[in-house]
This record gives structure tokens, C-alpha cells and sequence, in this order.
């Protein structure tokens, strides 16, 4: 089942990372081929708009093949895929490994929050000597951050705040005002000494390259329909085919890179999922872009007699110093918010405001117990309720009917939800690596996980746990839900590292441009390359560094040197 084009380029991966080499490669006259693991994805025909939680089936409640309630973008996916299994070493803490099957990946369904690292977070051994440095700076990254924004549009305001960068002016979309509950959360963080932003998210507030503002119609998770939010398969996959240079291959899980005597790639070798038929397709340039921990199972299994561990993994890094989002959400009901009269709390699915790490100076005189910090999104309001609506009620109160209703009215609108997203520090004991007796249904061995959070990242939760409380009780609330434990790890859906950047061969996989050091036809683009994990989410800074990373690709094709 070769493919018997030659291309230019061969993308594994149609997501954030690979649409975006797809997008500017196409763009730049190259040929290119995108394999996807999972199946064809069409939010324009796909998306059910307008459609509101009480039409579905358990009011869209989660179920075993809908991680994420009925209505949710993602097809064929989720923490446990058919026949594709992934293992946990026996002294590991626990793990989850969320994957997307489906043409763009987790863009149909990601939170949308875009937000740019800061030169604080390309450089964190520097600042307190722990986990390792960037080879580049936000200098270097900041041009393809404002390419990406105009592209893909995405909100906010030039706030000044310690190490959030402001992009240039006009680059930004206008923010969405704050809703009436943002307001009253955002007396409460400015009293305790947090500054308050206007939300940085990848949803149109006003028309962009030809794509509608948003209509508040749906959660983004459903897909979008009008193209209003980013996604891969509505803003940047259908420009590259537009080209004409672009053929998207579905249902291929790649299993390996081929590598000819020379040491340098020559294209890829894949499965069909469905027939399981098996396939090449060869290219000048090879291209990763499947999601971090896919992208590094690929290298390992990419052995040859030249590269008998993997490629990439002369030194034993690939794999190593994955890395999660310490995410922990804490539920409270603010009271006052009853009283508010009716209102309409539509706007874009993301909160509109948040609040980024305002601790910097107090973490660097070491009074916190922990080097890197978190930022607060926080959610709530009186927008489509879900099944949800029935845990307002205590589950020994015998209340029904017109009572019942009475009381789930007056409580409505009064619950927020306060999430942290917080940085962990890469460390020695959590990597991933091919599992010597389980292999998938094709027989290519998977990926068995070592997770453990270090202590600064408990530190760091308790923290929030604080911090939350303190909010909440200073508005007359009281919290009500909140886990007792840490996150489990990789339930962020926030994968990175495993092929880590750096500046030479000696403590890196690949270099700032994600050119591997050991065959340097092949590039890794997606969020294998971080070396650390700030806590600011990580698609943004995904899509820059694609789009670098391709401008270097179209430079070394135009010069012959692929």
C-alpha cells in the first residue's frame, strides 16, 4: 500500500503542530504529505451548532467513549483507544494518556486559551537553577507568536504584567467584556494583591481571513462550524490543500522512520488502522508533529543498525523529561451571586478574564516553598446547565417537584469554579520508554510511563488549595468540591518534552529549529521539543514554533540541502 508520489515533506501528525508545517511548507510551493492516525474530521458538516446538553443522551453526561460529554468534538479517542494500549511502570505513580484520532487532533477540542511564554519561562535554570534552559529567548520566538496571532486570531489587551508578554498593537483581537460573576471574582483577586487580565483565547471577537466573530452558539469543544475558533481542519489544513501541494493520508499510524545506508531519512512506514495493511510514503524531509509522547514512541521504535536504540537517542534522551500541567480545580458557592437579577451570561466558551502568576519576587527571596507558579482560570456563571445542576442538592434531602425546582433556581448561577494551571519542573523519574512485552494490534511496541511529581509540585498544589479557599471565603462563599489528592499524571492533556531541543547533541535531541542532531532531514515540531513546561498552556507556543521551524525547512529546501 506504498504511496507512490514522491513529496517533498511527510508530516506524521495534522494537529496544532503538523497543520501548521503543513499550512506554511504548502505555502511556500512544497509538496507535502500529512498522515493522520485517526479518521477524516469535518467541523463545517460534523458540529452539531446550536444544539443545546438537554437534547442529547444523559443531558451529554460523560461516558465511557464520550470522555467528555455527548456532544464533544472528539471521534475516536480518549484515554483508552482499541487496540492501541499504553502501560504504567509498576513503582509509577499514576498516569493518563489522552489521544486524539482524528484529522487535527486535539485542536477540535483544546480550552483555546493562547498564551505566550515569557523570557522568564525560555531561561528557568538561570533564574533558580532547577530543570534546565531553553537554547533559545523570547526575542527569538516573539516574531513567529505575532505571525501565529494574526493567523489564527487571538484575544486580549497589552496589560504590562511581569512576564506575560504584550504582542505588538494590532495584533490582538478585542477582548470579551467580563461577565457579571468575573466581576465580582475579580474585586476579590485584586484585594488579596492579584492582577487581573483580559483572557488571551484563540476565538474570534470580531471577523478575521475571511472567518465569522463568534456566535456564542456552542462549546468550543463541539467544533465550530462558522470557523470561529482555531482549529487545524477549519483554519489551516483547508488553506495548505487550497495550494494544491497538500494530500492528507487518514487512518495511518506510522510506526517508524526509514533510514536509507547514509543515515538520512527517506520517508516513513505506516499501518492502515482499519485493514492493517502496511504502507511507505517516501519524502525528502520528515517531519513529527504526532503530540509529544506519539512523536518520541516513533523515534524509538525507528531502529536500524545505525540507530539501535532509536533515532535521536544516542545519549538515552528521547523519552525523557516529559512533562504535565499541574492542574487542580476547586468548586465553591459564592451566595451574593443569588441575588443577581436575570442576564444573559453568553460569550466565548474560555473564561474572560484570568489571572497570570503574580508571585514572582516573593518565589525568588524563596518564601513560597516552591520555584514556579500557576495561573487562575476561573469559570461559573448561568449559561446551559448540564446534569450537573443536580449536585446542588444534598443527596439526603428528600425535596421534589415545585421545591426541588425552587431550590435548583436559587442556587443557580452561584457556583464558580476556580482552575490552576501550574509548571512542572522536569525530573529524572518521569519519562516514557518502549514497553518490552505489550505491542499494539499491528505488534509495534508500545509506550510504558514513569510519572512521579516532585515535591514543588506538591507544594505548588497545596498552594492553590490555599489560595482558592481564600477567594472564595472572601466573598461570603464556601468551597464545596475539590480533589483531596494530586492530579493524576497527564490528566491535563498538556504532554510535552520527550525530544527535548538544546544546543548540541550532547543534551538534546534536536536543535532550536527541531532539526534532529543524528539524521538532519528529519525535524520534530510539536511539544516533544519543550524543555520545560511553564504554566501557560501550550498550543500557542506549539503553533510558533512549527511555524519557525517550517520558515527553517522552506530555507534549507529552496538552498538544496534537504
Amino acid at each position: 500500500m506504498d504511496v507512490q508520489e514522491p513529496f517533498d515533506i511527510v508530516v506524521v501528525g495534522s494537529g496544532a503542530a503538523g497543520g501548521m508545517a503543513a499550512y506554511d511548507l504548502c505555502k511556500a510551493g512544497l509538496r507535502v504529505a500529512v498522515l493522520e492516525a485517526g479518521r477524516d474530521y469535518d467541523p463545517g458538516t460534523e458540529t452539531p451548532m446550536f444544539v443545546s446538553q438537554q437534547k442529547a443522551p444523559l443531558r451529554g453526561a460523560v461516558t465511557p467513549d464520550k470522555n467528555n460529554g455527548y456532544y464533544d468534538a472528539t471521534v475516536d479517542g480518549g484515554t483508552a483507544v482499541p487496540g492501541e494500549p499504553y502501560t504504567t511502570a509498576a513503582d509509577s505513580e499514576e498516569f493518563s494518556w489522552w489521544r486524539p484520532r482524528m484529522l487535527g487532533g486535539r485542536t477540535n477540542h483544546w480550552g483555546r486559551v493562547a498564551l505566550r511564554f515569557g523570557p522568564y519561562d525560555f531561561k528557568p535554570k538561570s533564574r533558580d537553577g532547577l530543570g534546565f534552559d531553553w537554547p533559545i529567548e523570547y526575542d527569538d520566538l516573539a516574531p513567529w507568536y505575532d505571525r501565529v496571532e494574526r493567523l489564527i486570531g487571538v484575544t486580549g489587551r497589552r496589560e504590562g504584567i511581569e512576564n506575560t508578554p504584550d504582542p505588538p498593537p494590532g495584533v490582538m483581537l478585542p477582548p470579551p467584556p467580563p461577565r457579571a460573576y468575573e466581576i465580582v471574582l475579580a474585586r476579590a483577586f485584586e484585594k488579596l494583591g492579584m492582577r487581573v487580565a483580559a483572557i488571551r483565547a484563540a476565538i474570534l471577537t470580531k471577523p478575521l481571513n475571511g472567518r465569522a466573530a463568534c456566535l456564542y452558539a456552542t462549546a468550543c469543544t463541539q467544533g465550530c462550524s462558522s470557523r470561529s475558533n482555531f482549529q487545524s481542519t477549519t483554519v489551516l489544513l483547508p488553506e495548505a490543500q487550497e495550494t494544491g501541494n497538500l494530500t492528507i493520508i487518514c487512518n495511518a499510524v506510522v510506526r517508524e522512520v526509514e533510514i536509507d545506508k547514509s543515515g538520512r531519512a527517506t520517508g516513513v512506514s505506516f499501518v492502515d488502522r482499519h485493514t492493517g495493511d502496511q504502507g511507505k510514503v517516501k519524502a525528502r524531509c520528515v517531519i513529527l508533529a504526532a503530540g509529544a509522547f506519539s512523536s518520541a514512541r516513533i523515534l524509538l521504535n525507528s531502529k536500524s543498525t545505525s540507530f539501535p536504540n532509536g533515532i535521536g537517542n544516542s545519549q538515552g534522551l528521547v523519552g525523557k523529561y516529559i512533562m504535565d500541567t499541574v492542574e487542580f480545580t476547586v468548586r465553591g458557592r459564592i451566595p451574593i451571586l443569588e441575588k443577581l437579577p436575570a442576564r444573559n451570561d453568553d460569550g466565548i466558551f474560555t473564561p474572560h478574564i484570568y489571572v497570570p502568576w503574580w508571585l514572582y519576587q516573593e518565589q525568588a527571596r524563596g518564601e513560597l516553598g516552591f520555584p514556579r507558579g500557576y495561573h487562575i482560570e476561573p469559570r461559573g456563571g448561568r449559561r446551559m446547565p448540564t446534569m450537573g445542576v443536580g449536585g446542588y442538592v444534598d443527596e439526603q434531602d428528600a425535596t421534589y417537584g415545585h421545591g426541588l425546582r425552587e431550590q435548583i433556581l436559587q442556587k443557580y448561577g452561584s457556583y464558580v469554579s476556580l482552575s490552576g494551571e501550574g509548571e512542572m519542573i522536569p525530573n529524572e523519574q518521569t519519562f516514557c520508554e518502549l514497553d518490552p512485552d505489550t505491542k499494539d494490534k499491528w505488534g509495534t511496541p508500545v509506550l510504558r510511563f514513569h510519572w512521579k511529581w516532585g515535591d514543588y509540585e506538591v507544594n505548588q498544589w497545596k498552594h492553590q488549595q490555599l489560595i482558592f479557599g481564600q477567594v472564595i471565603s472572601s466573598l461570603g462563599g464556601t468551597v464545596t468540591s475539590g480533589p483531596a489528592e494530586m492530579p493524576v499524571g497527564g490528566a491535563a492533556v498538556h504532554e510535552v518534552g520527550g525530544a527535548r531541543m538544546g544546543l548540541s547533541d550532547a543534551d538534546s535531541v534536536v536543535d532550536q529549529f527541531g532539526q534532529c542532531w543524528e539524521v538532519t532531514n528529519l525535524f520534530v515540531l510539536d511539544g516533544a521539543t519543550f524543555v520545560s513546561s511553564p504554566d501557560k498552556n501550550p498550543t500557542l507556543t506549539i503553533l510558533a514554533i512549527a511555524s519557525r521551524g517550517s520558515a527553517r525547512i522552506a530555507e534549507l529546501a529552496k538552498r538544496g540541502e534537504l
